[in-house]
């Protein structure tokens, strides 16, 4: 089952987060606290969305979809970048991750969202192989960029 996270959910979506961050071998980069995603999410501005996915007979959380529009001045629309996606690993082959893309496809379709975008590990081909097999498509020739801490505190100091 997938459903819209509400704010009861922010601290097992922390803990996903966390169980992300371990496997993507990189737990010190995830400082995110849980009063941050309940901001995020559920504050006067949310700028963050977030999908469940239970178990069907537990109803635990077995994993979450955590995205937030974009928009495209080619096509003219707003699209959804997924910023996270996981599914616990006792949990992964049940139809989880396929039910929250198909849910964040519904949402793209009928808000008429032209795309979904999002950003895989180059080493993690059992994801790969599973974006592939729905359709997704890597966009070769595009590299990704990122100012953060240091390098983002310095240019954004500098004088106008």
């Amino acid at each position: 089952m997938i459903r819209t996270a509400v704010t009861t959910d922010v601290p097992v979506i922390h803990a996903l987060i966390r169980e992300l961050a371990e496997y993507e071998k990189a737990p010190d980069e995830a400082k995110a606290t849980e009063e941050q995603l309940r901001d995020a999410l559920f504050g006067e501005h949310p700028a963050l969305f977030g999908l469940i996915a239970e178990d069907d007979t537990t109803g635990e959380a077995v994993g979450f979809a955590l995205w937030f529009r974009n928009f495209s001045t080619w096509r003219g629309t707003h699209g959804v970048y997924l910023e996270d996606l996981y599914v616990r690993p006792g949990n992964r082959g049940g139809g989880h991750g396929t039910a929250l893309l198909t849910e964040l496809a519904r949402i793209c379709v009928d808000r008429g969202y032209s795309r979904m975008e999002w950003s895989v590990l180059d080493w993690n081909e059992p994801s790969i192989g599973f974006y592939r097999s729905l359709g997704a498509v890597p966009m070769d020739g595009w590299t990704v960029y990122r100012l953060t801490d240091g390098p983002l505190t310095a240019l954004g100091s500098t004088p106008r």
